[in-house]
């Protein structure tokens, strides 16, 4: 059975890093590490990964909340949202995408 590919959506390098290292230490294939929902959405169309991995709050034009509704519309890949942002607004819409 081969490993399950993961993106990582973070704007954080030094976050970014962390958490690729831990999952390929873990035995997942990180496909790519994208700082922006342009280039979340990039990835994942050009990775397919089986998961994504991704922050609320990105730089760019679009947040996580919103790449993530964009992905799941044309990919349809399982996202599992990281933040460190817990106010009930931002959670709201986490929950409704």
């Amino acid at each position: 059975m081969c490993p399950a590919k993961i993106l990582v959506v973070e704007d954080e390098v030094i976050v970014a890093r962390t958490i690729a290292s831990q999952l390929n230490q873990l035995g997942y294939t990180v496909t790519g590490k994208a700082s922006s929902g342009k280039a979340a959405i990039h990835l994942a169309s050009e990775t397919q990964p089986d998961l994504i991995l991704m922050d609320i709050v990105i730089k760019g034009d679009i947040d996580g909340i919103t790449t993530a509704s964009h992905i799941h519309e044309q990919l349809d890949i399982p996202i599992i949202f990281l933040t460190a942002y817990g106010d009930e607004d931002t959670l709201e819409r986490a929950k409704v995408t």
